[in-house]
């Protein structure tokens, strides 16, 4: 019985330093992202928002930022997003497992990195690298930060699914919306309007939907990549933002789904909540 207790404390003490190992690794890799995204950062002096800005803007992009940005309000240049929600394993079985994430942000040049951790059981979590950093877009996700399951890294297709993540989630640091920053729009309909995002030799465009209350609804593009594996292929997607709130003054969503838009139907894969958020002018 001595033997059997004392091997049984040196597995456990091996699987806690291969676990501590892993943690580790994983936060090394996750502050090299995050140097490479400082490093692309533009030094840009101090802005504010200036509503005569909206004056030529599409009406329903208008009606939305004119209740998300008082006058005056300081252009973002970083976030840091803290989130907690649930992520769909398996888009066809709805394996729907808890994740928390920490997301760093920032808008010119844009770019972001998203840590995320999906708990599959206790003590197991895959550790995901999602990020869009210096034109490169990047998808890793790591069994206990160490075994990867894919990486994939590009400049093309990777990189255009990455900066439409981007785009999609600019309602969180609205002032990104603006034309003075990037974003350029043209008109729909009185409830719809596309935008354009150029970033080097990315040139993306997405479709913006605005509810009853004035404010984005859905985010739709129609070719975002889907990783099939080692494989990258065009598919429609979608976001939804819900739950708007003040957050130093402007007016955010909180809540948001996200789908892809399969021959089969609507498929969601991330439900998450904004659990803290930070700016930096």
């Amino acid at each position: 019985m001595k033997w059997v207790l004392l091997g049984l404390t040196a597995l456990l003490v091996v699987a806690i330093g291969f676990w501590g190992w892993g943690q580790w690794r994983w936060s090394q890799k996750t502050q090299a992202l995050l140097d490479r995204l400082e490093t692309a950062r533009q030094s840009l002096p101090p802005e504010r928002f200036d509503p005569r800005e909206l004056d030529q803007l599409p009406a329903p992009v208008a009606r939305h930022l004119r209740q998300a940005l008082p006058p005056g309000t300081p252009i973002i240049r970083a976030a840091d997003v803290v989130h907690a929600g649930t992520f769909n394993m398996k888009l066809d079985s709805g394996q729907w497992k808890p994740f928390t994430s920490r997301q760093r942000v920032v808008t010119r040049r844009p770019g972001f990195v998203w840590d995320g951790r999906v708990t599959m059981a206790p003590g197991l979590a895959v550790h995901v690298h999602d990020a869009y950093v210096d034109g490169e877009g990047i998808l890793e996700p790591a069994i206990l930060g160490v075994f990867t399951l894919v990486n994939l890294r590009d400049r093309g297709e990777v990189a255009r699914g990455e900066l439409m993540r981007y785009m999609a989630e600019a309602a969180w640091y609205p002032t990104a919306l603006l034309p003075s920053q990037g974003m350029q729009w043209e008109p729909i309909d009185e409830r719809s309007a596309r935008a354009t995002l150029v970033d080097g030799d990315v040139r993306l465009t997405m479709t913006f939907h605005f509810g009853d209350n004035g404010l984005i609804e859905t985010i739709r593009a129609e070719d975002r990549g889907f990783a099939d594996g080692d494989r990258i292929v065009p598919m429609p997607w979608e976001g939804r933002m819900f739950d708007y709130q003040r957050r130093d003054g402007m007016l955010i969503p909180v809540q948001g789904e996200v789908a892809w838009l399969t021959p089969q139907g609507r498929k969601p894969y991330w439900r998450g909540t904004i659990t803290d958020l930070r700016y930096h002018q």
